[in-house]
């Protein structure tokens, strides 16, 4: 399975635009499964961000001695 990211602009119309640069690169034939992502999509990854660089717990700063 191949991935081909772009990003559009959504109207009143059920309908979504390929930009011409991306459908030149598509399968002329064939099937394909299309995800529709909307809204802000970068809060998990500075959610993730941040948990990640929280201190750690009582119970994993035991870790901390192995570095």
């Amino acid at each position: 399975m191949n991935a081909i990211e772009f990003t559009t602009d959504l109207s009143d119309k059920p309908v979504l635009t390929i930009p011409n640069e991306v459908a030149a690169r598509l399968p002329k034939t064939g099937k394909a499964r299309v995800i529709v992502l909307t809204g802000d999509d970068n809060n998990w990854q500075v959610s993730a961000y941040e948990q990640f660089l929280r201190d750690d717990s009582q119970e994993d700063a035991v870790y901390e001695a192995l570095r």
